[in-house]
């Protein structure tokens, strides 16, 4: 199979984030319109219902550097948040606490890092994690 070029395959992802392609519990966009890298982007997870995220909304930001999607994108949660996989000094995501970027495939899109990230939250051993108030940011 042809290996797609970082840029096509950025393209793609922009597109699907803007269409609002999927469940609608993740969301993802451009941080900056004129950046023609396609570095960096900004993305929204909808905090899972039947958890202490659930009416949460959680801002990120995501880095695409010129390596991705042969490696992943570093993530930061910008909202706190109380994760085992999320510094709780400066809200990066650890990638080897969370298995879709320990264990990156080229497959992988931003959409998958933050749905699994989304389905950190909805899991049993950190759904009921004491929160930060709402509204604070790393």
């Amino acid at each position: 199979m042809a290996k797609v070029p970082r840029n096509f395959r950025l393209l793609e992802e922009l597109e699907k984030g803007e269409k609002g392609i999927g469940d609608g519990t993740t969301s993802y966009g451009l941080a900056n319109p004129d950046d023609i890298l396609m570095s960096d982007w900004n993305g929204t997870i909808l905090g899972p219902p039947h958890t202490v995220h659930e009416n949460r909304i959680y801002s990120l930001k995501l880095h695409c550097d010129a390596h991705y999607p042969d490696m992943p994108p570093l993530v930061s949660f910008i909202s706190k948040v109380n994760l085992p996989c999320v510094n709780q000094t400066n809200g990066k995501v650890d990638p080897a606490r969370l298995p879709c970027l320990s264990r990156w495939d080229r497959s992988y899109t931003l959409e998958t890092v933050l749905a699994e990230l989304r389905r950190e939250m909805a899991s049993s051993a950190n759904k009921k994690l004491a929160q930060p108030p709402e509204g604070s940011t790393f």
